[in-house]
């Protein structure tokens, strides 16, 4: 038996890294256990899916050809002559793959400062108190921990009619090791992954086509925020299909023939490359020993309550491998509390506040309700919209496009949601989250000084027309 640990965490991504760093704050002996290498076999790859295959790289790709798009078509609007403009693909990849390469080298150094002891290798939890885990080289080796957490993380699914191809159909994570852009792009999915994906390299020049099963486009934002947003991306170029559900697929002669069906009928495709981003499932198969007592669902989700813990005392479970939105700052925002709660802290999540985003340009961000969603509940709603067409910052910005749209409850004021489609969304839905976390009112925010000339300032306008009082738009009804 190796050394004994008050906790140990098995995966070290969003969920994995925050909750052993929070634990060996709080003075508990913490290990984390990760599987992925580096190339070279030296050294542990902390991060997880997000920083390494996910988020952050994905990121940089965005903002890189969203540049791109700028310094081809939109400079020249501002009076900057740029010329004729190129994308080196493979040196914005080399630069993607630095800024992994920072961060995952950033996380080592937080455990170095914290104390947590990083076990390179596969964990499994085989008894309530035990885990194995089994390195590079298949030597299994026994660790001992008061409390374990589960922070596995995901995996992209897969779907018979298109298995994947190396290089020509790939999954999210292939899709951000393109070498060059494809001209024919296909991609099975109009969700966050997808539409971020699609959207790179159809600024990078790649007539992409966007297949998506459900008949509605992104159904869990605001229906008039989505409505805008498939709008915006349609003009850029997306060729997005809804209700179009694939059947199968072939390669020939390094070519993708995908077929599908729809409201017409069946139909067939051709693509250079075709991403499929379905959807994640739970990485838990293989993590925890048969007959140990942990509760999981049929999709392999494990059961937990609502402060993270499994049927077994002394075992937790956060981030994607449990019920709840796919999130990085879900899974770190889990990993923190139950760190509390196994350090003897009184701690809490709220589930209603967590935000989502989509990193197209404009972004789209939410939180809370949709009006479709409160109004299904039985709730009276009033709601207040505010085009940035109409702000001066988004003038100057050269980034009219968008909304921000603010539902309250028509009898208490309270805000129950916040949907944006705008430049910085992303950014700016904080306030909603904020906002909701302290129960605030719409007239909360509409008393609220805003800096001017900003792009919040749309939240702010947003909720003084809550009450038909925006400022710098004539107002659809004016209420006493």
């Amino acid at each position: 038996m190796a050394d004994k640990f008050d906790v140990i965490i098995i995966g070290a991504g969003p969920g994995g890294y925050v909750a052993a760093i929070r634990a060996a704050q709080l003075g508990l002996k913490t290990a984390c256990v990760e599987k992925w290498i580096s190339e070279d076999g030296s050294k542990t790859v902390l991060g997880g899916t997000c920083l390494n295959v996910g988020c952050i790289p994905s990121k940089a790709l965005l903002e890189a050809s969203h540049k791109f798009v700028e310094a081809k078509h939109d400079f020249s609007d501002i009076g900057i002559q740029t010329g004729d403009v190129s994308m080196d693909v493979k040196k914005m990849m080399a630069r993607k793959d630095k800024i992994v390469s920072n961060l995952t080298g950033g996380i080592a150094g937080l455990f170095k400062a914290n104390g947590v002891t990083a076990l390179q290798g596969t964990g499994k939890v085989i008894a309530a108190k035990q885990v194995e885990v089994t390195d590079q080289h298949g030597k299994a080796t026994t660790f001992e921990a008061d409390n374990i957490v589960i922070a596995a993380g995901s995996v992209p699914v897969e779907i018979p009619p298109t298995p994947l191809v190396e290089g020509l159909v790939v999954n999210s994570t292939g899709a951000l090791e393109f070498q060059e852009t494809p001209k024919r792009l296909g991609v099975i999915g109009a969700g966050i992954i997808g539409l971020e994906l699609g959207s790179v390299w159809n600024r990078l020049g790649s007539e992409v086509t966007v297949l998506e099963a459900m008949d509605d486009f992104l159904p869990m934002v605001d229906g008039a925020i989505a409505k805008e947003t498939q709008k915006l991306l349609k003009k850029q170029g997306l060729d997005i299909k809804l209700s179009a559900r694939v059947t199968g697929s072939e390669v020939k002669d390094d070519e993708v023939i995908v077929k599908y069906t729809d409201a017409s009928g069946e139909q067939e495709m051709t693509f250079d490359k075709l991403i499929v981003c379905v959807g994640r499932r739970p990485y838990t198969k293989g993590v925890v020993a048969d007959g140990l007592g942990i509760d999981l669902d049929e999709r392999g989700f494990i059961f937990v309550d609502d402060q993270c813990r499994t049927s077994v005392p002394g075992i937790y479970a956060v981030g994607d491998c449990v019920r709840g939105p796919m999130l990085a700052h879900k899974a770190s925002e889990e990993g923190i509390m139950v760190a509390d709660i196994i350090a003897g802290h009184k701690a809490e999540m709220n589930y209603d506040t967590i935000p989502n985003v989509v990193y197209t340009f404009p972004e789209v961000a939410w939180v809370g309700l949709t009006e479709q969603e409160a109004k299904a509940k039985g709730i009276k709603v009033k709601t207040g919209s505010f085009p940035f067409a109409a702000s001066g910052r988004a003038m100057a910005n050269n980034a009219t496009e968008g909304q921000a749209k603010i539902i309250a409850d028509a009898e208490t004021d309270r805000i129950l949601g916040m949907h944006i489609v705008g430049q910085h969304a992303g950014e700016m839905i904080a306030q909603g989250v904020i906002a909701m976390e302290f129960g605030s009112s719409a007239e909360d925010l509409a008393l609220t000084c805003y800096a001017h000339p900003t792009m919040s300032e749309a939240v702010h306008e947003a909720a003084l027309a809550v009450d038909g009082h925006a400022i710098h738009m004539a107002n659809r009804k004016k209420r006493k």
